[in-house]
């Protein structure tokens, strides 16, 4: 072998100490509070929501634009829309989230929304 050190006089205090600096970088990087974990899994949930609803609102808008919808679609797709944006902001206020916490940075594509 070419390291000549003994394994019995490695000092067991540098392993304690290395694995105490691991413990509190771990710390930092994993929430494991149930309650951090449902907030996240909520923003995230209601971002993909809140995104679907702008890309199906402004393909709506197309549609509307190009005169591929009757007055009733219209009307029902309006009414559609005034809807999911309520329950969106009834749904943001339980989780305590705003517009603003939904939009996620892309970093170099900037924000999502």
């Amino acid at each position: 072998m070419s390291d000549s050190r003994d394994i019995d006089s490695i000092d067991n205090t540098d392993f304690s100490e290395d694995i105490s600096s691991l413990n509190d970088s771990f710390k930092n990087r994993i929430n494991a509070d149930p309650e951090g974990v449902q907030q996240g899994l909520a923003k995230l949930v209601l971002t993909l929501i809140e995104l679907l609803r702008r890309l199906m609102e402004n393909q709506a808008m197309r549609r509307i634009e190009n005169g591929t919808v009757t007055d009733a679609e219209i009307e029902k797709l309006g009414e559609a829309f005034m809807n999911l944006e309520l329950k969106m902001v009834e749904l943001c206020e339980a989780f305590n989230l705003t517009e603003e916490d939904l939009n996620l940075n892309l970093g170099p594509l900037g924000d999502l929304m």
